[in-house]
């Protein structure tokens, strides 16, 4: 499948997995082309039901994205454990951006920000373009000193990067109890633990505003978001990096943004996904 699929799928199979699940980047580093996900399912009482789910399941994914039937093989956990390690690379986003399993040596470059990030069941592997999209958006946006709120933060890839770039602080919040787990595990793992704090909760649970906000979910929750409370929380000369939007829902978000006073700074795409960065105005004196 492509990479606008892979992670939608991965999701299914973490629900059923054991250790979680890995996306198998192509020859080109998951950019472009096709990839694989895999995912290893206890053979046990569950596991004829387990498959009917995961079938039924990725054909209604089907209907949205070219998703394949699943193959299922027999395979002992630890042949499975090597193998997908073997699949896995060093991914580079943006300029400067590198994302490495923590199994793989990386020599890096003087001005490489280097992100330890293993395979789990929280979204955010750095594969999907909406995840890549905010990278690139962050990169070129933080800046040392900055404020940063991460909402829905899955893995907290896009906190730990903010972090990296010179974020003075970072708070990162999710519903979901994996993705919270994972996140606050992440940032351990990248040393950035006095910048990112990880909470468990919803944007009212979130006090102050912020240099930047990244929002990476889906776009209907984007619109809802903004005309609730985020864009409030957007200080004067802010930014918010909007992704997670399909080019058909674009215009949707665009237009919360601006009946929210945000103004439509820079709009980037990669294949179906935009990512839309708002910043909010000075105030003007007449």
């Amino acid at each position: 499948m492509d990479n606008e699929a892979a992670e939608a799928a991965a999701e299914v199979l973490s629900r059923y997995a054991h250790r979680g699940v890995v996306i198998e980047a192509g020859p080109d580093g998951g950019s472009a082309g096709t990839v694989t996900v895999r995912a290893y399912l206890p053979a046990d009482e569950r596991a004829q039901a387990n498959r009917h789910h995961i079938e039924e399941a990725l054909w209604h994914l089907g209907q949205i994205w070219p998703i394949p039937a699943p193959i299922f093989h027999s395979i002992a956990e630890d042949d499975w454990t090597e193998a997908w390690k073997k699949q896995l690379r060093v991914l580079h986003v943006g300029q400067h951006i590198v994302i490495r399993p923590s199994w793989l040596d990386y020599t890096p470059m003087p001005d490489d920000i280097v992100i330890q990030l293993d395979p789990g069941m929280a979204f955010g592997t750095g594969l999907h373009p909406t995840t890549q999209l905010c990278l690139e958006a962050l990169e070129m946006l933080v800046q040392p000193g900055m404020d940063v709120l991460d909402v829905g933060t899955g893995s907290g890839i896009l906190a730990i990067a903010a972090a990296r770039l010179g974020a003075r602080d970072v708070i990162a919040v999710d519903s979901d109890p994996t993705a919270v787990k994972t996140a606050r595990e992440n940032v351990v793992v990248n040393g950035a633990q006095e910048i990112v704090s990880v909470l468990d909760g919803s944007l009212d649970d979130i006090v102050g505003d912020y240099d930047a906000i990244a929002i990476n979910i889906l776009a209907q929750v984007i619109v809802e978001t903004v005309q609730h409370g985020l864009s409030a929380r957007v200080r004067p000369g802010g930014k918010i990096i909007a992704a997670g939007i399909l080019i058909d829902q674009e215009s949707d978000v665009a237009a919360a943004m601006d009946q929210q006073g945000l103004t439509l700074i820079e709009r980037r795409q990669r294949d179906d996904w935009v990512c839309l960065v708002g910043e909010r105005p000075y105030s003007s004196c007449c």
